[in-house]
Formats: C-alpha cells, structure tokens, sequence
C-alpha cells in the first residue's frame, strides 16, 4: 500500500471534503483530508492505481492539486 500527501487548492468547507473524500473512493482510495492545511492524505494500492488518477479524480470534482 503506497501512501502520498497531496496539496488541494479551492477546499474551503465540509462539502469540500465530502467531494475530495467520495473521488478518492471512486478511484478506488481511501484518504484523510486536513481542510486548515489544505491537504489530502491518500493510501492507495498501486498495483492497481497511480498517483496521476488520482490527481485527475480530484481535479474532477473542480480542485487543484497542486
């Protein structure tokens, strides 16, 4: 299990973290969002995912990883 600390611009409430959190999960990971630090926290296996999808899934919900 690899495990990455991401930094996302544009989380500013619980809705926010909700939206990170259920495109982690529908990418098939799991994190930790620190909504004052503005970071995610994902696990995920990497047999099966890369760093890049998950970027993406975030940026899919309208966030930037940056």
């Amino acid at each position: 299990m690899a495990q990455a600390t991401l930094k996302v611009e544009g989380m500013s409430c619980g809705h926010c973290v909700k939206s990170v959190e259920g495109a982690l999960k529908q990418a098939g990971a799991s994190g930790t969002v620190d909504l004052n630090a503005k970071t995610v926290t994902v696990q995920y296996d990497e047999s099966k995912l890369n760093l890049d999808a998950i970027k993406a899934a975030i940026e899919d919900q309208g966030y930037d990883v940056v």
